[in-house]
């Protein structure tokens, strides 16, 4: 018998090996999915760039992000992943050779759930009935070099001129699933233990609105 134990396979990957990020935006209809999954992985890299990671098949609400039980779709997203037979090889991929793949989210988070942060209301804020908040998430594998979204910004150096093309090319990507009058406002990593820093970004666009 031997005296040593074998070594357990690998099990991974963690969600600890991923980063939630998103672009957000107002729309007259947040909710929008489209069977375009070549459309999504080109927004993915528009945004997130070179990165490995999973671009979420849809468009939502940020009250239809986290699900009564406390699942957010980026969760979901990585249950997807880590459900597959071969994760280990598309973790492999992701974390190699930049990968990007698109995973449907699943049809319950259709449901809207206001979390105890119900500042979107339009009970609490009614222009949110008029331009209504829209949330596109992207599941990124972590890694210490800067987003797409992040260089550019930091190429514009605050110059609004430069940064425009980059930002009137994120709004025409967007069109195929969520098409005119949405727009995008801007992009940002989401906090499960701090959902209400979303909700602050509409919050602090909204007198411009008013």
């Amino acid at each position: 018998m031997p005296d040593t134990t074998p070594a357990a396979a690998p099990i991974g990957p963690s969600l600890n090996d991923f980063a939630c990020f998103y672009l957000y935006g107002l729309t007259n209809h947040p909710y929008q999915q489209s069977t375009d999954l070549a459309k999504f992985g080109e927004l993915y890299a528009l945004a997130i760039g070179t990165h490995g990671g999973l671009g979420i098949a849809s468009s939502f609400h940020p009250y239809q992000l986290v699900n009564p039980a406390g699942v957010s779709v980026w969760y979901a997203a990585y249950a997807q992943l880590y459900a597959q037979p071969n994760r280990l090889e598309l973790f492999a991929e992701m974390t190699l050779e930049k990968a990007a793949f698109v995973v449907v989210p699943p049809a319950s988070f259709a449901e809207f759930h206001v979390w105890p942060d119900s500042r979107l209301t339009t009970d609490e804020n009614p222009i949110f009935g008029r331009f209504v908040p829209f949330v596109l998430p992207f599941l990124v594998r972590k890694n210490p070099e800067a987003l797409r979204w992040d260089a550019e910004f930091a190429a514009a150096d605050g110059d609004k001129d430069r940064l425009s093309p980059y930002l009137k090319e994120v709004n025409q990507a967007i069109k195929f699933v969520q098409p005119a009058p949405a727009f995008v406002l801007g992009f940002g990593e989401f906090d499960e233990q701090q959902p209400e820093q979303l909700v602050e970004k509409f919050l602090s666009c909204r007198d411009l609105l008013l």
